[in-house]
């Protein structure tokens, strides 16, 4: 393998979504040709392609959800759905020319840095490639998590997850189960319970659900849109206050003001759910924000329709026939979908990134996901992290965080070329200060005020969302910071 040469580019991208396309983009408008995508599948999209189940939408309205300099004036609603999120990723893509730099079908299979060489060797179904900088885009939400329920593998029925939905599986007459209900499950079982014969909701904790008043957006505004951008920015702004506003409340938790915001929810619950019985099942019992808050208008309406039962009882086991609750009460069942969410904060990926010393990124995170700015891990030189530990928001756009870890990733970059720099590697002692004090900080928040959620690891340590504002963010990342980075020359 010495004597063989590999294609060696400047960067390496892995991921075709919203954060790699992103990077890219960037690397493109500044001149700079010498980079790869590795894309797992053969269209971009990310989770905008993965999660195509019916009713698949996002909860931040449309003109806060796209790159601050690619605005989209055609959006049919306030909320975009998922087919026109990845369609306009797909246009933004070619509209910039990333397109050829992608590899598709190539998953990342493995990727270990040559200490000797400065860069990183990375395996793909292809062959070997060799990469100065590697920047992991695959996001948080990439590999679906299925539940550790006794018996799942013994189902004789139709099994899928939400987020690799069978559009072959015709559902008409048929006895499906659903297990979760969150942000995925509450969008697509108003869209599959008129088709269903009988539709049984297993439910282990209630969601806070709050109105979405979703509604098209008019075709005079979008005339308007195209002719006139700066009107499109001015909503785009007035979206972004509003929702900073609503973060106050969440990253400064008072459990007085959390109870007063909460009749919200609950208001929305007694006008949509007459039965108190079922009203009782559906009411959470921790504070609203604790978990994340979902959007719907028709999600408790369909609950109440007669082919509809939320269980709430716990689910002992899977049976090849159906599922087997903890009273012993068995359902029968023809299809089973998940909507269980996924591997946030344990990723097969992270199995696959070797740094020095031949250390996993698997085993640098055994006590939790860190890394400073969600970006750098100490021991895994000139690798870039987007969407990492600790940028997810729990009450805006993750574009805007993207857009923030890119700007600071570039800086690093021609920081890297200007001093001809051939490896940066975050100190250890400045990555721990920094998870120290996002921790200390989490603390008052309403992420950790009590609840299970998918934002917390198997220790309860909030390793997943940023405790505060996206525009204290973008200040701590608008530049690149060498002094806290051992450089290798």
């Amino acid at each position: 393998m010495e004597d063989k040469e590999f294609p060696h580019f400047e960067v390496a991208i892995v991921g075709a979504g919203f954060s790699g396309l992103g990077m890219a983009i960037r690397l493109k408008k500044s001149g700079q040709s010498d980079f790869v995508i590795l894309e797992r599948a053969s269209d971009t999209g990310g989770t905008w392609r993965d999660n195509s189940y019916p009713g698949c939408a996002c909860d931040i309205q449309s003109h806060l959800y796209s790159f601050s300099f690619a605005l989209n004036p055609n959006w049919s609603r306030l909320f975009p759905p998922q087919p026109e999120i990845q369609a306009y990723l797909r246009e933004t893509a070619a509209r910039y020319g990333v397109l050829p730099h992608i590899h598709w079908n190539c998953p990342l299979l493995g990727a270990a840095w040559d200490e000797d060489e400065k860069n990183w060797q990375i395996t793909t179904p292809g062959g070997l490639i060799t990469a100065h900088v590697l920047v992991l885009a695959t996001g948080p939400l990439s590999e679906p998590s299925l539940p550790g329920i006794p018996g799942l593998a013994s189902f004789k029925g139709k099994l899928f997850h939400s987020a690799q939905w069978d559009h072959a599986c015709d559902l008409t007459g048929k006895r499906v189960g659903v297990i979760g209900t969150g942000a995925s499950g509450i969008q697509f079982v108003p869209e599959i319970q008129p088709q269903a014969a009988r539709l049984t909701i297993f439910q282990r904790t209630p969601p806070w659900i709050v109105p979405r008043q979703d509604r098209p957006i008019p075709a005079w505004q979008r005339a308007l849109y195209k002719k006139l951008p700066l009107a499109q920015r001015l909503v785009r702004l007035k979206i972004y206050w509003q929702r900073e506003a609503i973060g106050a409340g969440l990253v400064y938790y008072n459990p007085a003001r959390s109870k007063l915001i909460a009749q919200l929810g609950l208001n929305h619950l007694k006008r949509q759910i007459a039965d108190p019985a079922l009203r009782a099942k559906l009411t959470p019992n921790y504070a609203i924000g604790c978990k994340r808050i979902l959007l719907s208008d028709d999600f408790y309406p369909a609950l109440t329709r007669p082919n509809v039962e939320v269980v709430a009882d716990r689910v002992a086991a899977i049976t090849p026939e159906g599922v087997r609750l903890a009273d012993d009460r068995e359902i029968p069942l023809d299809v089973l979908i998940c909507a269980t969410g996924f591997h946030a904060t344990d990723a097969p990926l992270f199995t696959k990134i070797k740094g020095r010393e031949g250390r996993y990124l698997s085993e640098a995170w055994g006590k939790g996901m860190r890394a400073y700015l969600g970006a750098t891990v100490s021991g895994f030189p000139n690798l870039f992290l987007m969407i990492g530990p600790n940028t997810g928001l729990g009450h805006s756009s993750m574009v805007l965080m993207i857009e923030s870890q890119i700007k600071y990733i570039f800086e690093a970059l021609r920081a890297m070329k200007k001093e001809q720099i051939k490896a940066i590697d975050v100190r250890p002692e400045i990555l721990e200060h920094y998870n120290e004090w996002l921790q200390e900080r989490l603390k008052g928040t309403v992420w950790n005020s009590g609840c299970k959620s998918w934002y917390l690891d198997k220790r309860g340590q909030n390793t997943t969302l940023w405790p505060g504002f996206t525009f204290t963010f973008r200040r701590l990342t608008r530049h690149f910071k060498a002094d806290a980075y051992n450089s290798t020359l």
